[in-house]
């Protein structure tokens, strides 16, 4: 008998019926020997539906208030969850986070899993019953309710495995794994077996939406094996059949080497680059600018500082399309002046595209053959950066799709 942990995404508990389905599914699970631990969304779409209710009483709510409210749309899906399964015949409880409890820091809007108690899920489990606890929320020591922003269901799932020591953590989600790239961009995309958690981490935070980076961090430092696979088959399909469907985000890199030597290309339409020109070649200065953005709580990605010239230089990075109006105010306000700045210009209209894969280690020639590609389809790069296993481009948001396929075909990312 196994603990294994469930995580089912807004789609996933889209309805009433799907909610129904789930109970199917958990059920099937549990009735196999397996001691259950169920994560869900809130129902699809109404994360948001809740924003916009608060944002008409005040247009930049109060964050506090703010997750009080949001964390409401769980709440719903774990007793609608709870219910289901009650009326098929299986013990089920549910839990907020704050009644687990799962503790986090005070950054409301985008807490941080601090700790979790297991004993009362324990005793739960050890009852019988299917456990269902809330995910994206918490409580800090003020006992205040927090989020752990947006995707943080799948923060909440895997941190609740690694308390738990699960078995496996699995994602169920809309898609029945992680591909190449996102099949929407590109129809050869093709379903990855298995991903190392490095690859995992990288499309993560490159733009991949499958799983939020910080649900593969935690998967990666705690050592939980996580499976991401479709809520959307028959949920009574044979256990051994499902149990080895969809991607395995796995802890063996040679798994990788005698294959593709990149695993997939990630992208991101929500990015924004924002320069500040003229600015004193000295000590700090970098430190100067990007001090007060992150006292912000905004995010820097990309960063470039340009060639000295008489004693000035510009300096350019990205942040998240959405945070650009935020990192603007900070920069106009509190730094342009302070450093000497010449002017402070932005660009909403870029996105990012990257090559990720374990293989580029043991390959050259990888970053020649993605630029000579781009330069194939006459598309100018604006700023690079790389790491171990990827490299990364900014472009102008109107050929980034174009830069997917090109890429995608360039590296021969169709065939298995």
């Amino acid at each position: 008998m196994a603990l294994i942990v469930h995580k089912y995404g807004g789609t996933s508990m889209g309805s009433t019926e799907r909610i129904k389905n789930v109970a199917r599914r958990v059920a099937k699970w549990h009735d196999a020997g397996h001691q259950i631990v169920v994560v869900p969304s809130a129902m699809s779409g109404e994360t948001n539906r809740l924003i916009a209710l608060a944002k008409e009483i005040m247009p930049q709510p109060d964050a506090r208030e703010l997750d009080m409210l949001a964390s409401t749309g769980e709440q719903v899906s774990v007793a609608l969850l709870s219910m289901a399964l009650l009326s098929i015949g299986k013990k089920a409880v549910s839990y907020a986070g704050w009644q687990v409890p799962i503790k986090t820091d005070s950054a409301f809007t985008k807490a941080r899993i601090q700790s979790i108690d297991d004993a009362r899920v324990h005793k739960d489990l050890d009852a019988g019953k299917i456990v269902i606890i809330t995910g994206f929320q918490g409580v800090d020591d003020g006992g205040n309710i927090t989020t752990l922003g947006r995707g943080g269901s799948d923060t909440s799932a895997v941190a609740v495995a690694a308390a738990l020591k699960a078995q496996e953590c699995l994602i169920y989600t809309d898609v029945d794994g992680v591909y190449t790239t996102d099949p929407r961009v590109v129809s050869d995309a093709r379903r990855l077996k298995t991903v190392t958690f490095e690859e995992m981490l990288e499309m993560a935070s490159l733009g991949s939406k499958v799983l939020q980076i910080r649900s593969v961090e935690f998967a990666g430092n705690y050592k939980v094996p996580t499976r991401v696979l479709s809520s959307l088959t028959d949920p009574l399909m044979p256990l051994e059949e499902e149990a080895n469907s969809g991607t395995l985000i796995s802890f063996e890199e040679d798994t990788h080497m005698e294959q593709a030597v990149i695993s997939g290309i990630a992208f991101s339409r929500d990015e924004a680059k924002i320069t500040v020109m003229g600015v004193p070649d000295k000590p700090g200065i970098a430190y100067q600018i990007l001090g007060p953005i992150a006292d912000a709580n905004v995010e820097v990605d990309m960063i470039i500082q340009n060639q000295s010239v008489e004693g000035k230089t510009d300096f350019t990075f990205t942040v998240p399309r959405g945070e650009y109006a935020k990192a603007m105010d900070v920069l106009n306000k509190t730094v342009k002046e302070h450093i000497g700045a010449a002017s402070i210009t932005g660009d909403t209209k870029v996105s990012k595209v990257s090559v990720v894969g374990v293989g580029m280690r043991s390959h050259v020639g990888i970053a020649s053959q993605m630029f000579r590609t781009l330069s194939e389809e006459g598309i100018n790069i604006q700023m690079i950066s790389t790491s171990e296993i990827k490299i990364s481009v900014l472009i102008d948001e109107k050929y980034m799709e174009l830069a997917v396929r090109a890429l995608h075909k360039a590296f021969d990312l169709e065939k298995a």
